[in-house]
């Protein structure tokens, strides 16, 4: 919030100042083709409920409604800095270039957490057989506490959305060496989680496996400053949809799932013009 406050107070005063520039002010456009960024933040997000059905050998099983939220680290200067610790955090990475003036391509990675809330109340509905545990029987629709001695089910190293976007960039303020600009577009992904499960007493599974797709729009007000860097708020609002979730080592184990996801944004980045395109304008 306090970034978002920021950028409308910087918005604010470049208004004012190009008010009193004159009309034949050199105007500078970052955003030309033949450019390139590179980009780092951080992200929180927020996740729909979602069904969860896991199958093996002797099990089948839908969980209804599962709540789940993101679970970002608290700021420390020695974890978000540091570069052997900087990928802990939620936290997004993007290559972009600027193929026409005004829109862009670009990779990346968007490193999201998903935790199960623990203790919650689902209604459960499957069957459970020869599992040597007090889980073993048949459920139809059936209330059930989500205690962490029958499942503890997390993306959290993470929820790892890996894609490309296209996005078209309108410059809103331009002045001397400051540009506000507004880009939009939308993309498509991979999901490759590391899943954190425990489910009925089975140890511990925390690997990486690609385990879907999903697609996503996005949104963003971009502050460049002194030529190559810039400051960009962002919102993101797309769906997951991973068929093809690990749960244990046994590779029988499966889950899959689907949700809506919304992701807001503060990174940090610089840009470069590889073809000397900037104009004056009068």
């Amino acid at each position: 919030m306090k970034f978002h406050v920021l950028l409308i107070a910087l918005a604010n005063a470049m208004t004012i100042a190009m008010a009193q520039t004159p009309q034949k002010a050199e105007i500078w456009k970052p955003n030309k083709k033949g450019s390139f960024y590179l980009y780092w933040g951080w992200n929180r997000d927020a996740y729909t409920k979602s069904d969860i059905t896991f199958w093996g050998k002797d099990y089948e099983f839908k969980l209804d409604n599962v709540i789940a939220k993101d679970r970002q680290s608290l700021y420390r200067s020695n974890l978000y800095l540091n570069p052997a610790t900087m990928t802990i955090p939620q936290y997004n990475l993007r290559f972009g270039y600027f193929f026409k003036d005004k829109y862009e391509i670009s990779i990346g990675a968007d490193h999201m957490k998903y935790v199960m809330k623990k203790f919650q109340t689902v209604n459960m509905d499957g069957h459970i057989e020869n599992s040597g545990t007090a889980y073993d029987g048949q459920y139809n629709n059936q209330p059930m506490v989500m205690d962490t001695a029958f499942l503890m089910f997390e993306h959290t190293d993470g929820l790892n959305y890996l894609n490309a976007e296209v996005r078209r960039s309108d410059a809103l303020i331009s002045v001397k060496y400051f540009n506000l600009s507004a880009n939009y577009g939308g993309g498509f992904g991979v999901l490759v989680p590391r899943t954190n499960t425990t489910l009925m007493g089975n140890r511990r599974h925390d690997e990486f496996h690609l385990a879907g797709y999903g697609i996503g729009l996005a949104g963003a007000l971009k502050l460049n400053f002194f030529k190559y860097f810039f400051i960009q708020g962002e919102a993101k609002y797309g769906f997951i949809h991973m068929p093809d979730i690990r749960t244990t080592y046994d590779k029988a184990d499966r889950a899959k799932q689907h949700f809506f996801f919304m992701q807001y944004n503060v990174v940090f980045g610089a840009q470069f013009q590889l073809t000397n395109r900037v104009k004056k304008e009068n």
